[in-house]
């Protein structure tokens, strides 16, 4: 699911060939494949807002596909609970058709038009050539002119935005990512002062409104213009492959508070006690080897399971802490340093992040980038319950922006705690306020009150729920009473297919590989980013 910068365009086909080859794993519990279709129209929503028409038809693609012929077959699709689930499911994709169909001819004729630019620069390179064979005499000024490309030509690349590094680009990933929160956050006020409900909200962005619908919605609050949803999947699958799912013809807010001090929004969370509101401003397309192994939002995120309290534990069934490189604080050179002054008029569509990082499958991974100071924050929440030596979590939440994934809340849930374990509990509460807020749930971070920095057998079975639903996802650990952190995530191959594979139950038990995590955070595809503002949300009661 991961863009590359400029990439050559595709036509539908070879997208759609693309957005099939993704892992099913029917093991994987259906609560998190239900929640991965949501992320995953989430993400193709976000890369069509900034012109990326090919990534977000792979993903809408692949949504469907997801939906319509995978989860009907999974073993617990056939619970009651999990049949509602599937059948809203299922008008998802039909209020996702419209988009499809609109987005079909605009990619093929940009394909075409790219086919055609490639051609012509073989007839003239062909040309020359044979002009250099004849006369075999030619000035090197004369080299130069033939062989370049006339300006035209590169318009007609697809998705021309300016590739940047992150290490390199950090402020202003900052700058960028303050200005598109802000302005998603304005745009979803607006939705809610208009009196539009989250369904309606989601019908506008699917029903063909455009990328510029929030602008819309602002100038006017109470228009409910929507494009007719008439077609249905078998048409836009026959016009795709030549297919048709079978599951297809069987299917068928909360205000927000500004805080006058920081100027940020904070939104609140009803009849709880949110603490922590203060703003706490510390300073695309290869997708053929992705795996969508797993989830995006209607079910839960992966609950802590209980631990067998046991402090006394042969190191032998503790998961080995990977080698780390030595992690300084001194930062890389900054933008100012090395690259040109950021522009003042900073818009997502302008600019795209490459991936830093790969799993050791080579699927890129896109970027994370983290507040430095998060785990400061947490570990002062989290103090309390440190000195009575109880765990303590919190759950990463962000979004996607210029291919890059930014964390910009801690929410600290609901939770059970003890000296071996967390458990999140009122879990509907946590994701309606993630899925209100327009949030992408990017990993957790919890404590260890007493014991070392590592994953234990039991956080690697609680981090692989995460890493199903989006292969960014992250666990920070924190280890107080020993001064250190680390952020972590599976290795796949071999540790994500070992862990889901794993029956086995327990705060410690054995693995069959040993190389089951590694650390994400530099030289990995996490980047602190100073300057960074975050939010908290205490969700507590």
């Amino acid at each position: 699911m991961n863009g590359h910068g400029r990439v050559q365009p595709m036509n539908v086909e070879q997208i759609v060939q693309q957005a099939e080859n993704f892992e099913y794993n029917p093991l994987v519990p259906f609560k998190h494949w239900s929640r991965s279709a949501g992320i995953l129209f989430k993400e193709a929503d976000i890369y069509d807002h900034e012109g990326n028409e090919q990534q977000a038809y792979l993903l809408l693609f692949r949504h469907a596909r997801l939906i319509l012929d995978k989860l009907p077959t999974h073993p617990e699709a056939r619970s009651k609970e999990n049949d509602v689930v599937l059948q809203q499911l299922r008008k998802d994709v039909l209020r996702n058709i419209s988009k499809l169909e609109k987005l079909r001819p605009r990619i093929n004729k940009r394909y075409d038009r790219h086919q055609a630019i490639l051609r012509e620069r073989s007839e003239a390179k062909a040309a020359t050539t044979q002009a250099l064979a004849a006369s075999r005499r030619i000035s090197a000024d004369a080299q130069i002119d033939k062989g370049r490309s006339s300006p035209h030509s590169d318009s007609g690349l697809a998705h021309s935005s300016e590739t940047l590094t992150a290490g390199e680009n950090r402020d202003l990933a900052v700058k960028l990512a303050h200005k598109e929160i802000r302005r998603r956050a304005t745009a979803r006020k607006a939705t809610r002062q208009a009196g539009i409900t989250q369904d309606e909200e989601q019908e506008r962005r699917t029903a063909g409104a455009g990328s510029d619908w929030e602008e819309t919605l602002t100038k006017d609050k109470h228009s409910t213009d929507q494009d007719t949803l008439g077609k249905d999947m078998h048409n836009v699958r026959m016009q795709i492959n030549g297919s048709e799912p079978e599951a297809l013809r069987h299917g068928g807010s909360r205000p927000v508070v500004e805080n006058q001090k920081s100027h940020i929004l904070y939104p609140t969370v009803p009849q709880k006690s949110v603490r922590g509101q203060q703003a706490y401003s510390y300073s695309s397309l290869d997708q053929t080897s992705r795996d969508l192994r797993a989830d995006y939002p209607t079910s839960s995120p992966p609950q802590r399971p209980s631990k067998t309290s046991n402090n006394q534990v042969e190191d032998s069934f503790l998961p080995r802490r990977p080698d780390k490189e030595a992690i300084t604080h001194t930062s890389s050179p900054s933008r100012s340093d090395t690259a040109s002054p950021i522009p003042q008029d900073l818009k997502p569509s302008t600019f795209t992040f490459q991936s830093s990082a790969s799993l050791e499958n080579g699927t890129p991974l896109r970027t994370t980038f983290l507040p430095p100071d998060l785990r400061h924050r947490f570990l002062s929440i989290a103090l309390p319950n440190t000195k009575a030596n109880l765990e303590t979590c919190g759950i990463l939440c962000g979004t996607l922006i210029s291919n890059a994934l930014f964390i910009s809340k801690l929410v600290i849930p609901e939770q059970k705690s003890t000296s071996d374990t967390c458990e999140t509990v009122n879990e509907s509460d946590l994701f309606d306020y993630v899925d209100g807020e327009d949030l992408m749930i990017l990993g957790w971070i919890h404590t260890h009150p007493t014991q070392t920095c590592f994953m234990s057998s039991r956080d690697l079975h609680t981090h692989s729920g995460y890493q199903v639903m989006m292969p960014e996802s992250i666990a920070i650990v924190c280890a107080p009473s020993k001064g250190d952190w680390g952020v972590f995530r599976l290795t796949d191959p071999p540790g994500m297919k070992c862990v889901l594979n794993c029956t086995q139950s327990g705060l410690f038990h054995p693995h069959a590989e040993s190389n089951i995590y590694t650390d994400a955070l530099r030289p990995g595809h996490v980047y602190e980013a100073k300057g960074l503002e975050f939010d908290v949300v205490d969700m507590r009661r």
